[in-house]
């Protein structure tokens, strides 16, 4: 019989999230990768999405050897490690985009031979390379596991020249800040969103009256406090002080109250945000206008939650809730086809800069750094702050390179184009 896989993600009584992978048929954890995903992943306090990230480069690991009858466990056991021609097939193999989702992307399954179809658009470049990187980590692991009784230094520099064949086969990897410089949107794109969540709007994409008006809101606290999705989703009315207008952002791991399987993490520090008035507004008439009608006595007070008419009405909005609403959105204007929720944290750096660059009273850059540092959760000094500052003295650049070819100084006649 063809193995399947699945992933099972489920909530330990304490709270704690946990994934395995099992045998789609038998529903029996797989020994190897369980074991490594408790002794390399878990007990090193990695984060679930660390957990299942794991997980899901394992799983295409196996179905790579299963579509070809390979025993991992076997060969290894008899000192039969990658040749340099296999770790080509197992990079080709990683660039594969699967016909139903990436493994980052979907929680439970961890695709059927069948869907693992080739084809003509590939994944992204950092796909590829997480699971090159993941591949290679549990390759090293089991090797050594696997031979560790009677390991001599000739297996040892084998094992390590398989490892080190696949990690340089891994895309060159772009800094994760590089190639951010566009990444904010322009006026014309927030325009459009504007008018997209304005009240009366027939832009508006959404049919029920609590779910437009809980979608501005997620917009407008994306835009005016640029904050990451896993912090959003994991606002409680308890964290507002509608006194003082006040947000906190706490850290809440394995939070027991918390129904989702796949909590939202809070990845940068606690903090206490400023709210603008007109925003607090817009939060209260949301909570006792239409959230108040939705959520059921004794539910958690998570802000945000789902409207929809079923066994999850009144529970805290999922991230795949949540990550659909931006695709709706983005379906509305050709001019935000490429939309994300993070982009409106990049948006929000970005007229940050404006703000400090049009102070009359120039404010220090290290002064810059640490405010933006606190607003949005970063560790004074990690160096994120520093790069949004040079990112934007790059724009700036770029300003007066094209004010100076628009003609600020002149050039004879023959060389003007």
């Amino acid at each position: 019989m063809q193995k399947d896989f699945l992933m099972k993600s489920f909530v330990m009584s304490e709270g704690e999230r946990y994934c395995l992978l099992v045998d789609k048929h038998s529903g029996i954890p797989l020994y190897y990768p369980n074991l490594y995903l408790v002794t390399q992943i878990r007990n090193r306090s990695l984060s679930y999405s660390s957990m299942e990230s794991s997980l899901g480069g394992v799983s295409v690991l196996l179905k790579f050897l299963t579509g070809r009858g390979q025993d991992l466990i076997n060969r290894f056991s008899q000192y039969d490690f990658f040749e340099f021609n296999e770790l080509d097939s197992i990079r080709d193999y990683c660039q594969i985009k699967f016909s139903a989702r990436t493994i980052a992307q979907d929680t439970n399954k961890v695709f059927t031979l069948e869907e693992l179809q080739w084809s003509d658009e590939k994944v992204s470049s950092k796909t590829e390379y997480v699971r090159l990187t993941v591949i290679s980590q549990y390759l090293k692991w089991l090797a050594e596991l696997l031979t560790s009784q009677s390991r001599n230094k000739e297996v040892t520099l084998r094992i390590n020249k398989m490892i080190k064949g696949l990690s340089s086969r891994r895309p060159i990897r772009v800094g994760r800040n590089a190639g951010a410089l566009d990444s904010s949107l322009d006026d014309t794109q927030l325009l459009i969103l504007f008018e997209i969540f304005k009240p009366g709007s027939e832009e508006n994409p959404f049919i029920e009256e609590s779910v437009k008006v809980r979608n501005r809101l997620i917009f407008l606290m994306l835009y005016h406090l640029g904050l990451r999705g896993g912090e959003l989703l994991n606002i409680r009315i308890s964290d507002i002080s509608f006194t003082q207008n006040l947000l906190a952002i706490k850290r809440r791991a394995d939070e027991q109250e918390d129904t989702r399987k796949r909590q939202p993490c809070v990845k940068t520090r606690d903090r206490l945000l400023p709210l603008r008035e007109t925003l607090v507004k817009e939060i209260h008439n949301y909570i006792m206008q239409y959230r108040k009608q939705t959520v059921r006595k004794g539910q958690p007070d998570y802000l945000f939650v789902t409207h929809k008419n079923g066994p999850t009405k009144g529970l805290p909005l999922s991230q795949s809730s949540y990550r659909k609403v931006i695709q709706v959105v983005s379906k509305v204007s050709p001019s935000l086809y490429k939309l994300t929720g993070h982009q409106l944290r990049h948006t929000w750096n970005q007229k940050f800069s404006e703000l400090m660059d049009s102070m009359e009273t120039p404010v220090p850059e290290e002064r810059q750094e640490e405010v933006r540092s606190y607003l949005m959760g970063w560790k004074s000094g990690s160096g994120t702050a520093t790069t949004y500052n040079k990112r934007f003295i790059v724009r700036k650049g770029h300003e007066v390179a094209l004010k100076l070819q628009q003609g600020s100084f002149r050039l004879p006649k023959d060389l003007n184009t």
